[in-house]
């Protein structure tokens, strides 16, 4: 779990995510989208691979990224689990007038 919050913990990284959302995309197509130096974005690459938040399939002499969101949800829901909670909807509050009768 510790591997995905690191990959998070990167604004680069994190709208690497963002873009992937929408379907799968090369790295060439990703790279293109920031201003920083391609290895750069390789290193980026390989920590989100490396929490298991990407899967890379090469395409000939492409590199195309599929976002695996559902390990960013195991990690997310084992981080709240880890507080003893569960990811529900808080319990409704009693009524303030609950037991009195009210006059109108």
């Amino acid at each position: 779990m510790s591997s995905v919050f690191k990959a998070l913990s990167d604004p680069t990284r994190r709208r690497v995510l963002q873009l992937l959302r929408a379907g799968p995309m090369t790295a060439g197509d990703l790279a293109d989208r920031f201003e920083v130096s391609k290895p750069t974005m390789s290193a980026h690459f390989a920590v989100l691979r490396e929490a298991g938040l990407v899967h890379a399939e090469k395409a000939g002499k492409s590199v195309i990224y599929h976002l695996k969101l559902s390990v960013l949800e195991d990690a997310l829901l084992g981080f709240v689990q880890s507080f003893g909670g569960a990811a529900a909807a808080p319990e409704e509050e009693p009524p303030a007038a609950a037991g009195k009768e009210t006059t109108t």
